[in-house]
């Protein structure tokens, strides 16, 4: 996003924003499971800010464990960015090919012209997601359009990888298009994988479940599923009931590694950068329910996201290579929607996003008056601390005495709602919580199950 929100593409051609997205080393594999050795996530993305202060048009990524919270990697800074095209990128996507190894796809796109002819699309190679090597963009086509949400699957039937994306063929319209490839550095010529007779855009795919494979893709503002026996293009037909918060685009398809859960995220921009995920225990049912959003936490700014299954060792060398933030975030327990935030150095939970990002980044540092406790020091304003001042939580500059120091200080306890949560007890007034009322923070006694849920947080990024 920009400091005024910008179009998406639906405003521009009648339909929506794009990105590819599914659940590359996993399904290719087929019949829904895994790489055998994998345990954990890693999500690719690029960022969009409400100021534009936040926004990055190169590649991002995150890792988690469960797939639902995610840890930034970099501080949520690129770990790379092309060099050539547009100089920017847009819907990334990460494959692991038949060798183990991976291939990155993303839109050649900075920014928001809708209208810009990309016939290309950006190509990384990379063993290990800790290095990036041999950028190139790879043509697609001639017509004089874009080549939106790359994304690539094997099929083992032509022993080639297929790489579908959206573009407007001459049905005047999006349709999903293919080439094949066995290398991402030629491919075949375009061919139309899949054209209901409307416009679509983001195709994700799961590929050999159950002896089916599954497309999902934006149809107007809502996420849409089509299937096939076989990988034929043309062969899709549409399935599912629509899935969609506002106007949603950029489907994601995921397989949980632990269970029989499959996750689908979707990315909105109404308002712009907010991931929603919705569950189903069977994809050939075509109906999803609503996660709570006190389940999954989306990387900061995060737009258009691709998912795919990594190893423990990967998972730790992505860590160990590029950093956990230095900085968290505070989700609200009842208001999930919501982080915690300063504004006109007020304390208070808003949702997200809002502007300035920044205002929701903490360092839990030692506390002020006690080391075994905790003090929120701003990030964007580091020489100021949340404190308690008549009760209310309130963003001031440390002024060395010992009353701020005890007003800044909070012993960090199991959330008094949920265990697995947090909550934190004021130092200096001990029969109190930090909570909110009416949005605002303060530091309150705590003894009804509604007062027990605003006192509880969840410490991520």
């Amino acid at each position: 996003m920009s400091a005024s929100p910008q179009p998406s593409r639906r405003l521009f051609l009648g339909m929506a924003a794009a990105t590819p997205l599914a659940m590359t080393g996993a399904l290719t594999l087929g019949a829904g499971t895994a790489h055998a050795a994998d345990s954990a996530y890693v999500m690719c993305y690029f960022t969009e800010s409400p100021s534009g202060s936040g926004t990055d048009y190169g590649l991002h990524l995150a890792v988690s464990t469960d797939s639902l919270d995610w840890t930034p990697l970099n501080q949520n800074n690129p770990l790379v960015t092309p060099t050539a095209g547009a100089l920017g990128l847009r819907d990334p996507f990460i494959l692991r090919k038949q060798d183990g190894t991976f291939v990155v796809l993303a839109t050649d796109l900075k920014g928001t012209d809708w209208s810009y002819v990309s016939q290309y699309v950006h190509v990384w190679n990379s063993t290990d997601l800790r290095t990036f090597t041999g950028y190139h963009r790879l043509k697609l086509h001639d017509m004089n359009t874009h080549s939106w949400a790359p994304e690539a699957f094997w099929d083992a039937g032509r022993g080639q990888y297929a790489l579908i994306y959206s573009a407007v063929n001459g049905s005047g319209h999006n349709v999903i298009m293919v080439n094949y490839t066995t290398d991402f550095l030629t491919a075949s010529a375009p061919q139309v994988f899949f054209d209901p007779g409307y416009d679509v855009i983001d195709g994700d795919m799961a590929v050999g479940v159950g002896g089916v494979n599954y497309l999902y893709f934006k149809k107007d503002q809502t996420l849409v599923g089509a299937r096939s026996t076989s990988l034929v293009p043309g062969s899709f037909t549409e399935f599912s009931t629509g899935v969609a918060q506002g106007g949603t685009e950029a489907p994601t398809l995921v397989k949980s590694l632990t269970s029989n859960t499959w996750y689908l995220w979707g990315d909105t921009y109404t308002p712009n950068g907010v991931f929603y995920a919705w569950q189903s225990s069977s994809l050939s049912a075509g109906t999803w329910t609503p996660l709570d959003q006190r389940s999954y936490t989306q990387p900061l700014n995060s737009k258009h996201c691709g998912i795919a299954t990594i190893t423990a060792t990967e998972y730790t060398n992505l860590l160990s290579r590029w950093g956990a933030p230095a900085w968290n975030r505070l989700k609200s327990y009842n208001f999930p929607a919501r982080y915690i935030r300063h504004a006109n150095n007020v304390g208070r939970i808003d949702p997200y996003p809002f502007d300035p990002y920044a205002d929701s980044q903490w360092k839990l540092v030692p506390g002020l008056a006690d080391g075994s406790a905790v003090s929120f020091q701003s990030v964007n304003y580091p020489t100021r601390y949340l404190r308690h001042y008549n009760y209310q939580l309130r963003l001031d500059a440390d002024d060395g005495t010992s009353a701020f120091a005890g007003d800044a200080t909070f012993h960090r306890t199991a959330g008094l709602a949920d265990a697995g949560w947090s909550s934190f007890r004021s130092y200096n007034n001990p029969t109190r919580y930090l909570r909110h009322a009416d949005y605002v923070l303060r530091v309150d006694p705590v003894s009804t199950t509604t007062e027990r849920q605003d006192a509880t947080f969840r410490v991520g990024h």
